[in-house]
């Protein structure tokens, strides 16, 4: 809840702020009333109030009654203590208010507090007063913990149930919109990239702000590629994996279907997702390498599900050499729980061969997992 201010009551009196507080326009917050040399108020008559320091919460202008001695003779011997609207003008429609008092041991204390579930209370011109007769007998008050020192406060939570200001819907982000259409229009490039024959433009500082390595070969001393005819010649990188890279510098998102490249095109599921595994892998190295560990992360995600019996050993491979830790172990987790046919088969092949013996420790660790499984 927002701060709206407190109201300090001294030698029976409204005592001037020692700081000014200017309100607040959101539809719930809340009020302090200090009351010091409570002892004083004793001698105040009943259905005589002391008005607290008017404040601003939801649009409208509020302030607490407080009579020390009740307001009607019924009262006489409690604190009656109410809410009141102050709006100047005709007020245009009833304000729905749900509100509750309770006290706090100090006034520095501004813990948010619950307002509890009761019927919102409907504050107009006819109607601008609400509040309770019997806040506390001043026997029970004098013998509770909440008067210290000959004072007390009071704290009074309000919440506009029915808001003066209309709804305002804020629009999603369309950032990632924008940066694409600024990719795709060309508008305001300045470097040019050649990628296996073919060639991209896009904007310096966009590339710079999103990968470190762009930052060094664009405006450092690196130089991760040949510079001919004016534009950066990108080797063993394929173009629609450039493509996919770029597309997700401007955009942070993952590249949609119908962009992939045309040699997932292919009939049949099983050579399909041998093209789609293919293409993972490659822009996963690129990610690597211009340092996009986002993108890194959602390739290793995707390639987790690329994971069968005919692909494991190339993604373990790859997963190695990249450093993608939850890959590797997500392709030792397969492993560990294949029948020992299964992965007698996966071992026989000259990619397991090659792998396990350019990288013995990857067998090391396969092995450590199957011997915790006797």
């Amino acid at each position: 809840m927002s701060f709206a201010g407190v109201s300090v009551i001294a030698d029976g009196r409204l005592r001037q702020p020692w700081a000014v507080y200017p309100g607040t326009a959101s539809p719930s917050g809340y009020h302090l009333l200090v009351v010091e040399d409570y002892s004083r108020t004793k001698r105040t008559p009943n259905g005589t109030s002391i008005a607290c320091r008017p404040f601003m919460l939801g649009g409208h202008r509020w302030v607490l009654d407080i009579y020390p001695n009740g307001k009607r003779p019924e009262s006489a011997g409690s604190i009656s203590i109410f809410l009141v609207l102050l709006d100047d003008e005709q007020v245009a429609r009833p304000v729905k208010v749900c509100f509750d008092f309770s006290f706090v041991d100090e006034a520095e204390v501004q813990a948010p507090a619950c307002v509890r579930a009761t019927e919102a209370c409907e504050f107009s011109t006819d109607a601008s007063c609400f509040g309770h007769s019997r806040l506390i007998t001043r026997e029970d008050l004098e013998m509770s913990g909440h008067l210290k020192d000959d004072c007390f406060a009071v704290r009074c939570d309000i919440v506009i149930a029915d808001p003066l200001a209309p709804f305002i819907e804020v629009p999603p982000s369309n950032m990632r919109r924008h940066f694409n259409k600024l990719l795709e229009t060309n508008v305001g490039t300045d470097v040019t990239f050649m990628v296996d024959g073919e060639t991209f433009v896009a904007h310096r500082c966009v590339l710079a702000a999103r990968s470190a390595v762009f930052m060094a070969e664009l405006f450092g001393s690196m130089e991760e590629g040949i510079i001919s005819d004016n534009a950066i010649e990108i080797r063993d990188m394929d173009a629609p994996v450039f493509k996919a890279l770029l597309r997700f510098i401007y955009t942070d998102s993952w590249p949609k279907m119908e962009e992939l490249p045309s040699c997932m095109e292919v009939e049949g599921d099983v050579e399909k997702g041998r093209a789609e595994a293919t293409w993972l892998q490659h822009l996963l190295v690129a990610a690597d390498r211009y340092d996009l560990q986002r993108l890194k992360s959602m390739c290793e995600q995707q390639l987790a599900g690329q994971i069968g019996l005919t692909s494991v050993t190339t993604i373990l491979t790859l997963a190695q050499q990249q450093h993608c830790s939850q890959l590797k172990e997500a392709c030792l987790e397969f492993l560990n729980v294949q029948s020992a046919t299964a992965l007698q088969g996966v071992m026989s092949t000259h990619d397991w061969k090659h792998m396990s013996t350019t990288y013995p420790c990857v067998l090391n660790e396969l092995i450590a997992k199957l011997a915790s499984k006797v």
